[in-house]
């Protein structure tokens, strides 16, 4: 078993930048890839970022450059750093891992508004 609970979310203007943190209740590094999700109203889960074990990082075309996921293993925890932001990120953000079974959190809003 393995919970996941994000937090960090919020309401930013556009142009603001917010840090999502992901708090694992074990050894991160015990799963191959973490990764961040984000789900906006009337669409479909989207991937955002990875993160492997050894550090490899992966982003969807339409973050890159502005978003950037981290992680402090030592203190099981993830982040996903957003920069930039644009009302089209509007989302409910998700951390994933998989450990024998699929994991996710329960998710945190990010609504980008002036």
């Amino acid at each position: 078993q393995v919970q996941l609970v994000e937090s960090g979310g919020g309401l930013v203007q556009p142009g603001g930048s917010l840090r999502l943190s992901c708090a694992a209740s074990r050894n991160i590094l015990s799963f191959n890839v973490m990764r961040w999700y984000r789900q906006a109203p009337g669409k479909e889960r989207e991937l955002v970022a990875t993160i492997n074990s050894i550090g490899s990082t992966n982003y969807a075309d339409s973050m890159k450059g502005r978003f950037a996921i981290s992680r402090d293993s030592a203190k099981n925890m993830v982040y996903l750093q957003m920069n930039s932001l644009k009302p089209e990120d509007t989302a409910v953000y998700y951390c994933n891992c998989f450990y024998f079974g699929d994991y996710w959190g329960q998710g945190t809003q990010v609504t980008v508004s002036s």
